[in-house]
């Protein structure tokens, strides 16, 4: 019996540990990819992450057309559509201005980028595959 229970415990110990490898290795091969772009400079392709930065303009633009020229007016009005926007209308305001401070605490200087790992980064091509292609190489030449 003590036998058994030996094997049985090897056997867990080394699914878990080859689970763990597995998991580690499923990591290392997904590298997380950012697009950061604006609406004038689209990228073709799959990212873990869109960030836009000109959403906060296009929100902001959204909760200001057609205003009255009255600002008492005005600022009611904008009251209004804010509060009628309700969660997802602060979820969205939320999302795009921290798109635009994570680009920003990245040291992004033009658009598009396309950030791998949030270490790398391939300005002007507006495509995701071949911009992640493009730092794969690079990574694999500088181990």
């Amino acid at each position: 019996m003590r036998l058994f229970s030996s094997f049985v415990v090897a056997r867990r110990l080394w699914l878990t540990a080859a689970g763990l490898a597995a998991l580690l290795a499923a990591g290392a091969v997904h590298a997380e990819t950012w697009i950061i772009t604006d609406q004038a400079h689209p990228v073709a392709g799959r990212a873990d992450r869109l960030i836009l930065l000109d959403a906060p303009a296009r929100i902001e633009g959204e909760l200001a057309s057609g205003l009255p020229a009255n600002p008492a007016r005005a600022e009611s009005l904008a009251r209004e559509r804010l509060n009628q926007g309700g969660a997802d209308l602060q979820r969205r305001i939320a999302l795009a201005y921290q798109g635009v401070v994570d680009a920003w605490s990245l040291g992004i200087t033009s658009v598009p980028a396309v950030v791998v790992d949030r270490r790398y980064v391939i300005y002007g091509e507006q495509d995701a595959a071949r911009a992640v292609a493009r730092i794969e190489q690079h990574r694999r030449s500088q181990p």
